[in-house]
């Protein structure tokens, strides 16, 4: 059991060390208690279900002639404050460089930079989802 504490240790620093996440991750875990030890996996798990549904949207507003810039700027702007609000380093930084090009009117920067925002998205859940299930295992075992 010893080697799996390593290894979520190894797991979470390594989100910090490659920027996934940042310090508000932290302060999200500050906030987990003994009462609610899965406060911050709920808390992840809402947001990539909304998160995805506004992927969703953003890419189907992008597709739409004539783009609506100031929808698709609502949309960017709440991924950007979910995403900030969890830590989600990488994300965020995708979602401004979007956002960015959506403003200048730059389509296929735009469209360049919300693929690799769809990218950094899909990684952070997949490697927070094995980290979360390996806290749990932790857990049942103690």
């Amino acid at each position: 059991m010893e080697a799996v504490r390593q290894q979520i240790a190894a797991m979470r620093q390594s989100f910090f060390d490659e920027e996934l996440l940042d310090k508000y991750f932290i302060q999200l875990e500050k906030l987990e208690e003994m009462s609610n030890p899965s406060f911050v996996e709920d808390v992840v798990t809402l947001y990539f279900r909304d998160s995805t549904k506004l992927l969703a949207n953003i890419e189907e507003d992008m597709e739409k002639t004539p783009v609506d810039y100031m929808k698709l700027d609502r949309c960017f702007h709440q991924l950007k404050g979910s995403s900030a609000s969890i830590g989600a380093n990488k994300v965020r930084n995708e979602v401004n460089k979007a956002r960015e090009f959506c403003r200048a009117g730059n389509m296929e920067a735009a469209k360049a930079s919300f693929q690799q925002l769809k990218v950094e998205h899909s990684t952070l859940k997949a490697k927070l989802q094995a980290y979360f299930q390996l806290l749990a295992e932790v857990v049942e075992s103690d």
